[in-house]
């Protein structure tokens, strides 16, 4: 019941890890009637184009040695020899036919999915023997589409053989009257003709399999909610720590801000939901932007400002503006060159116009 509720649970889409995650421990899309058509259509083509080569490769080795039977050695090293030869002879004959049979069988696999190597499969797990888990496999949808797609060719088979054999029926029955010799090539005609539409006939099969085994593959890698967050955690960090460091580095930068803020030459003011701090001493190439900030921490600059008596002067469209435009510990725009000159200029002549009445 637990496995039905978390198989029920799952509705999600999969992710990419997810599916990379699934054919790294060797869980891939595979229809086993992929294999069967490759290795019968495989089959099939071998024994058409080959089937010639290799009856003769194999035929004219044994006429040899039936000719020359009375010249065979009958000891143990003389029939040693005479195994090795049949052998290179027959391996010679189906060695090439064997090798695309071969290839074919790594294609069936390459074509459904990419190379894996994973030992996962291997590893002994209770669920395989498990009288659950093999009565859900007996009785399952896996199960069921077995007992169908057998089913389906068995009916299917009946029914091609049927269709080609048929209206052969009087021809097969006048075989018995054939010298042996023309009934191989009769015999490998009809034989060809019949695997070529089982071959046709497998394919719609294979498709059809293929279509279903990758469905029940995707359904098994779909995700629940709490597997999908626990993901993003993992992938992307846990967004509550992110939040936090992301806290603590603006609780930083402020910090940081507001000491810069003794440093200031002027602070400029909207005059209360923005200030913006700038240094500007003899040498420099344009005024620095040391702190800025809009509502609270704009009121905070103030009140460091008024605490260190570092002159404030209102000017609402330049304030907005370096707001905007200048981030900290960078130079001024070029643009507000001429505006922030003007202010730097008529704070430097107060100081100068207080240094002059202060008592000597």
């Amino acid at each position: 019941m637990a496995d039905e509720a978390d198989s029920d649970d799952k509705t999600l889409d999969p992710s990419q890890k997810r599916l990379d995650e699934a054919l790294e421990r060797g869980d891939v899309v595979k229809s086993q009637e992929i294999n069967t058509w490759f290795m019968i259509a495989a089959g099939t083509l071998v024994m058409s184009t080959f089937g010639g080569s290799i009856g003769a490769g194999i035929l004219v080795p044994m006429r040899n040695l039936i000719a020359n039977a009375w010249m065979i050695d009958t000891d143990g090293p003389g029939l040693l020899k005479l195994a090795g030869s049949l052998e290179y002879a027959v391996i010679a004959a189906i060695g090439l036919p064997m090798l695309m049979l071969a290839i074919t069988a790594m294609a069936a696999n390459m074509v459904q999915h990419r190379l894996v190597w994973s030992g996962e499969p291997l590893k002994p797990k209770l669920s395989k023997i498990s009288p659950m888990s093999g009565a859900k496999r007996i009785f399952g949808k896996q199960a069921a589409a077995n007992f169908g797609k057998g089913l389906f060719k068995v009916i299917a088979l009946g029914a091609v053989m049927t269709s080609i054999l048929w209206p052969e029926r009087l021809r097969l029955e006048s075989l018995v009257h054939f010298d042996p010799a023309m009934l191989l090539g009769v015999t490998f005609s009809l034989a060809t003709h019949l695997l070529g539409a089982v071959v046709a006939m497998l394919a719609v099969v294979a498709i059809l399999d293929y279509l279903f085994q990758y469905r029940q593959w995707y359904e098994r890698q779909k995700m629940s909610v709490q597997e999908m967050k626990e993901e993003f955690r993992q992938s992307e960090g846990d967004p509550h720590v992110k939040g936090r460091i992301r806290q603590l580095r603006v609780a930083r930068m402020k910090k940081r801000m507001m000491a810069a803020v003794p440093k200031a030459s002027v602070i400029i003011t909207n005059p209360t939901h923005y200030s913006i701090a700038l240094q500007y001493e003899r040498g420099m190439s344009a005024p620095i932007c040391v702190a800025k900030g809009v509502d609270h921490i704009a009121f905070k600059i103030r009140e460091v400002a008024k605490e260190h008596d570092i002159p404030m002067v209102e000017n609402v469209a330049l304030a907005r503006a370096l707001y905007a435009t200048v981030e900290i510990d960078e130079e001024i725009p070029v643009e507000h060159y001429h505006a922030v000159a003007e202010v730097i200029g008529y704070v430097m002549g107060l100081r100068r116009n207080l240094s002059g009445r202060r008592p000597s």
